[in-house]
């Protein structure tokens, strides 16, 4: 296999640049578990204060924060409202059943975005045959929806849904950061109506590992019972804390290059032969595409495009994602639309 230069697989796939690594290497450090890791401290103290809540604790994922939180606001028989493309349905390998005992109604959003009146209708009426309806989640951006955003309008007024029927809300923010930087709608307004939340560090702000979940205090102190039960406890954590602080005060504002970077993709693939882009969904830094027109499958495409050094994702058996992010600079993503458009038209010319 050819080796892959330009990899737009996931935001997942930075490293930690040279002055990640340097602060990370210099790290004040001491044991986390009894409160007494400064830079951890400092890590959680920044992002309680840019969500605007009481408290935060450092955790090794974001998958981690999701269950955490679960576990803490429902109980065994509960269920919780997340639209079908939701993170917690697909890629958490059936967390809520197997750690909470709680099931999914999923709700059919528009490009991972469900609306208040959809959200009231999901929730059930009390009765002793039915599950009761605990919680409200919902993910920005909106991974599978294509990184489209919440419009903060429609946050708020699910948010009062919740709030109105005495309801969780809970937000998955794996790329808050991202929805932050491309609305202009700060951290702590979107956080707002949210009894928990959480952002992840090593997805574009470029960390190695490493998410920090949200609350008020209380949650915080439950929340930390649970990270000791699933032996996401640490010691010297500042290590690796020192990266997300890092990342919070260099890697936030510049995500905005990604989100060029993501139209400039999209631009450069729309108009190909039997490729279909929704360029109303290009809002972050992914770029979903459909590929069914050209005679290949998803895999076709992708195994072909590793003969050019480039790795792209397959989403399903004919759409794939283009995640871009700070390895990645705006000449390569061109090379890579580029890559696209040499395997299509190659395709179409043996195939004609």
């Amino acid at each position: 296999m050819a080796k892959i230069e330009i990899d737009l697989y996931s935001d997942t796939q930075t490293r930690p640049s040279a002055g990640m690594r340097d602060a990370m290497a210099q790290a004040e450090v001491g044991d986390e578990q009894r409160d007494e890791d400064p830079s951890t401290n400092r890590l959680c103290d920044m992002a309680a204060e840019m969500l605007g809540k009481e408290a935060a604790v450092f955790m090794p994922s974001g998958t981690m924060c999701n269950q955490i939180a679960i576990l803490v606001h429902c109980r065994p028989g509960d269920e919780i409202i997340a639209d079908k493309t939701a993170h917690i349905i697909n890629s958490e390998g059936g967390g809520p059943a197997v750690f909470s005992g709680t099931s999914i109604r999923p709700v059919d959003g528009v490009r991972g975005i469900f609306t208040a009146d959809q959200a009231a209708a999901a929730i059930r009426k009390p009765r002793r045959h039915a599950p009761r309806s605990r919680m409200i989640e919902i993910e920005q951006t909106a991974n599978s929806g294509g990184g489209t955003i919440w419009p903060l309008e429609t946050v708020r007024a699910v948010g009062a849904v919740a709030r109105d029927n005495g309801m969780i809300l809970h937000m998955d923010g794996a790329r808050l950061p991202n929805a932050v930087v491309a609305s202009g709608v700060s951290a702590s307004e979107f956080a707002e109506p949210f009894d928990s939340l959480w952002i992840d560090l090593s997805k574009g702000l470029g960390c190695p590992v490493g998410a920090v979940l949200a609350g008020d205090a209380d949650f915080i102190a439950q929340a930390w019972q649970w990270k000791q039960r699933m032996g996401g406890a640490m010691r010297q954590s500042g290590v690796i804390a020192a990266a997300g602080i890092y990342a919070l005060e260099n890697n936030v504002n510049r995500m905005a290059e990604d989100h060029a970077n993501a139209r400039l993709f999209a631009e450069g693939v729309a108009n190909l032969p039997g490729v279909v882009v929704d360029m109303d969904s290009v809002q972050s830094n992914m770029v979903f595409f459909d590929v069914s027109g050209t005679g290949m499958t998803a895999a076709d495409v992708h195994e072909r495009l590793l003969q050019h050094g480039v790795r792209i994702g397959e989403n399903d058996r004919y759409r794939m994602r283009v995640v871009t992010h700070l390895d990645v600079t705006r000449d390569q993503v061109a090379t890579a639309a580029e890559a696209v458009r040499k395997v299509v038209l190659e395709n179409a010319a043996v195939t004609a």
